[in-house]
């Protein structure tokens, strides 16, 4: 990179593998806590969600904001979070819609502030990094998370626009 020219990536940039980094948001204190998964499936997302409900055991009600990813829906996702029924609440967001997912928000604020123009030698120095930077996050930037709108304030929204298209 240089002053004035187009940022580029050399023709020899190699990969070393690529990082499954699942997240949880607190709102209460906009902590998060992440996970580096081996796959991004179902049988290596549910053992992490175990370990994340059992660190909740004082948590009334669980919600898990998700995107319609295939270990998401999965049966075997589902199987498993039938035995938390009642304290675990899934909510799917619309497809093309993580703007409505703070989750996702957070992830990209999150790789855009530690991820980017990053270069790793390994697999394992990403997972090192992610690991290190996800601390500094929640001691530098986490802060509450309040979520102003209601169904109410989504209802007028959407009754004053659709007036305006008939």
């Amino acid at each position: 990179m240089a002053p004035g020219q187009i940022a580029r990536q050399e023709f020899d940039y190699v990969r070393h593998g690529t990082v499954n980094f699942a997240v949880a948001m607190a709102v209460h204190d906009g902590s998060m806590r992440g996970w580096c998964l081996d796959r991004n499936n179902s049988r290596h997302l549910c053992p992490v969600l175990a370990q994340l409900f059992s660190q909740l055991k004082c948590a009334r009600k669980i919600h898990l904001i998700w995107d319609g990813g295939p270990s998401h829906g999965s049966g075997y996702t589902r199987e498993f979070l039938r035995q938390y029924q009642g304290r675990v609440r899934v909510l799917f967001t619309p497809a093309h819609a993580s703007w409505l997912n703070q989750g996702e928000l957070l992830l990209r604020a999150f790789a855009a502030r530690y991820l980017h123009r990053g270069h790793w030698r390994s697999r394992q120095q990403l997972i090192d990094h992610l690991t290190q930077a996800a601390r500094e996050y929640d001691q530098a930037f986490a802060h509450p998370f309040t979520w102003l709108w209601t169904r109410r304030d989504l209802r007028r929204w959407v009754a004053k626009k659709a007036h305006g298209l008939r």
